[in-house]
């Protein structure tokens, strides 16, 4: 339900905060009092406020070529040999097409309702939209509704009419003989301004007088801003928390995986620093190792006229080469030059096998 507060025509000459008014609340009360006490009244609450018609001419465009909006400025050049003023000193505002290519426009003079705003704005009054009083009649037939002492003419007629009872005498050859006659109009349009059935009336601010979003209360600031801190830390903690039970799973894997590898390394300290120095101690003596097989090759049995049939280490042992040689006087040749290496070789079992000599070398490893 809405509240809406209406401006009456008793204001219209001396627009102060004196205006009487009427607040329409959400069970259909009328409370009439002056604008300054509707503004306590209020309190800051949001309103819709309706205005009365004599503060605003109505029109409607010639039937648009295209069916796309034009603008407010086109709007206003379609009718302005209508208009009693100059387009850059009135307010225009636009509804939607009808069914007949026709745009429905609303005018009245800028600075006076420039001047309306402020008055409104003074008091503190929030609005949420403003309405004219004929333009809310219901739109599904042409209508005639008493309200606050004059007739409001509407509804499907093409025009917006607030008379006085003297006045129907005179227009009454010219109304439709369709036309809806309410004397209890209150009634109708509380229905319409209450129950939601006003939509297709034209808000009028519009153009330089569209309301911007309102901002937030500090304090609804304030709780969204909480609660989108604590779904952030929420999330952030449930983040950390799968992220530590990984890494524990993949730290006690890598520590079962270690004790496998280095059965002998029965205290674990700093797992990443102990494994490091093993592969360090590790690739230091095979890069030794090597070197010494290299050193081997070059002074022993590179010079010598035997040939390598299979290279091993073991750990803790050394190198064994299986060799073989064209007589058992080479063998002797490749044990003298081992002596004079200083490396510590090893010969032995050397057979005769069909022509040739086979035998085993052993390069010791260094304690």
């Amino acid at each position: 339900m809405k509240t809406w507060l209406y401006l009456t025509t008793a204001g219209l000459m001396d627009p102060s905060p004196d205006w009487p008014s009427c607040i329409i609340g959400a069970d259909a009360e009328r409370t009439l009092l002056t604008l300054a006490d509707a503004a306590r009244t209020l309190d800051g609450q949001t309103v819709h406020l309706l205005l009365p018609m004599e503060l605003f001419s109505w029109f409607r465009t010639p039937k648009w070529p295209s069916r796309r909006r034009p603008s407010l400025q086109a709007m206003g050049f379609a009718i302005e040999d209508q208009l009693g003023e100059e387009l850059d000193l009135l307010h225009l505002c636009a509804g939607e097409r009808d069914r007949d290519g026709h745009y429905p426009v609303w005018v009245t003079n800028k600075a006076r309702f420039q001047a309306l705003l402020d008055l409104l704005t003074e008091l503190g009054i929030e609005l949420a939209a403003i309405h004219v009083d004929a333009d809310l009649l219901p739109n599904d037939q042409a209508y005639a509704v008493w309200w606050f002492d004059r007739w409001l003419l509407g509804g499907t007629l093409d025009a917006r009419l607030a008379i006085s009872a003297s006045a129907v005498a005179t227009l009454e050859f010219q109304l439709p003989s369709d036309l809806c006659w309410r004397d209890e109009g209150q009634e109708l349009l509380y229905q319409q301004l209450l129950l939601g059935k006003s939509d297709h009336a034209i808000n009028l601010l519009q153009g330089k007088f569209r309301r911007a979003h309102r901002r937030w209360p500090w304090g609804t600031a304030l709780l969204a801003g909480m609660t989108l801190f604590l779904l952030c830390w929420g999330f952030t903690e449930a983040r950390r928390q799968f992220f530590d039970r990984e890494a524990e799973q993949l730290y006690s894997q890598s520590v079962q995986r270690f004790q496998t590898l280095y059965p002998q390394q029965t205290r674990i300290v700093d797992l990443s620093a102990q494994l490091k120095a093993l592969q360090s101690k590790h690739a230091i003596t095979a890069h030794t190792q090597i070197a010494r097989l290299v050193q081997l090759t070059e002074q022993v049995i590179g010079a010598s006229n035997v040939e390598v049939q299979r290279i091993e280490f073991r750990a803790g042992e050394g190198w064994t080469l299986q060799l073989t040689a064209n007589s058992f006087a080479a063998l002797d040749q490749l044990r003298e030059r081992g002596q004079q290496s200083g490396l510590p070789i090893k010969l032995g079992s050397a057979h005769k096998a069909l022509n040739r000599v086979q035998a085993v070398l052993t390069l010791e490893e260094k304690s």
